[in-house]
């Protein structure tokens, strides 16, 4: 699995894929961030792929309360793929994979080593 810790945080080298028009694609470094809930992009990296707003979110951040706008992406991380709610944020320049994506596609935390690991869906 691609990923790497960092100073106490997790990196993965993850694509952002617009679903609607798969050739639009960026290639980048994405902080893994267990606290977070969704995968939070920059506004630039909307704008490349063209995705679609499909309306606003208002979500607790460091900073407090912001208003976010809303979409999907195909997110990819080694040979997982999923597609998962995107938020949009203009202070954020690198990509921030939340807990709804890693379970989309398949992955996990092991806290043990700082790595990202497969993990089995349950359907209990």
């Amino acid at each position: 699995m691609i990923s790497r810790a960092e100073m106490g945080h997790v990196y993965a080298d993850a694509e952002i894929v617009n679903p609607e028009k798969p050739t639009r694609r960026v290639k980048t470094k994405a902080l893994i961030d267990t606290g977070a809930t969704y995968t939070v992009i920059s506004e630039r990296i909307s704008k490349e792929l063209g995705l679609k707003m499909r309306g606003k979110k208002v979500v607790k951040t460091a900073k407090g309360p912001a208003t976010l706008s809303v979409s999907y992406a195909e997110i990819l991380i080694g040979k997982r793929s999923g597609v998962s709610t995107v938020l949009v944020s203009d202070e954020l320049d690198q990509p921030l994979i939340g807990v709804v994506t890693l379970e989309i596609v398949g992955l996990t935390v092991d806290p043990t080593t700082g790595q990202l690991k497969e993990v089995e869906a349950l359907l209990l």
